[in-house]
């Protein structure tokens, strides 16, 4: 039996990856790992140790912090930038092709590479992440594109001695079709956190919370983290 080692960053999209994978491979088979970049808050921490708990998988915990020290993305503390209340479409129509002020620079790639290190050390031949389509348009974040995506699972097959494989179920998917897919198996969505703010509850103005909010309304329900 295969082992699966998933990026969980506690919010709607890598928590439905750990569902499909709990599905696939079985709780025992999966190893569910977060990683801490210095963001201002620890929301996302806390949500993906409650989302593992309850799928009774083996949690780990990454700290990359360090990297990002010379970064000025606005969800980092050392930042001066406010983080933007509007959605991604209009950041974007400010960037001029640009990513948007949110994207922690090539986040994506630092994560799956240390990512791939721990799991050839747990015994895993493959690594899921959930990136999707609505967060790679107009290039907002490029690090969650279909074209990384296969350049990232070519280096980590080559790199790894042919050993491990990468999965990104939704990378041509948008959040609504993700959260159609989670609904499905029953993805505990009340537990998840997606909001860049770090308050009671989400703000419902960045960019993730429109989004969100969004994607569970074209699904014709309610947010479960909002009931």
């Amino acid at each position: 039996m295969k082992k699966a080692l998933v990026l969980s960053s506690g919010g709607v999209d890598s928590t439905t990856c750990l569902g499909l994978a709990v599905e696939q491979y079985g709780r025992e088979n999966v190893v569910s790992l977060s990683v801490f970049y210095g963001q201002k808050h620890k929301k996302e921490m806390e949500a993906a140790q409650k989302v593992a708990d309850w799928y009774q998988v083996e949690h780990l915990t990454l700290d990359l912090e360090t990297i990002f020290q010379y970064s000025d993305c606005s969800l980092l503390p050392h930042s001066d930038r406010e983080i933007p209340q509007e959605s991604y479409a209009e950041q974007l129509k400010k960037t001029e092709g640009s990513p948007v002020s949110t994207y922690v620079p090539f986040r994506n790639g630092l994560f799956l590479a240390s990512a791939a290190s721990i799991a050839l050390s747990k015994g895993c031949s493959v690594i899921y992440y959930g990136a999707h389509s609505d967060d790679a348009a107009g290039n907002a974040y490029p690090d969650c594109s279909d074209a990384f995506h296969r350049a990232m699972g070519e280096a980590i097959y080559l790199g790894s001695g042919d050993q491990l494989t990468l999965e990104a179920p939704f990378v041509t998917w948008t959040k609504a079709d993700v959260v159609r897919k989670g609904l499905e198996i029953g993805v505990p969505y009340k537990l998840t956190w997606s909001c860049y703010e770090g308050g009671d509850k989400p703000c419902g103005k960045c960019g993730t919370c429109i989004d969100r909010a969004q994607a569970f309304a074209l699904n014709g329900v309610e947010d479960p983290a909002l009931l």
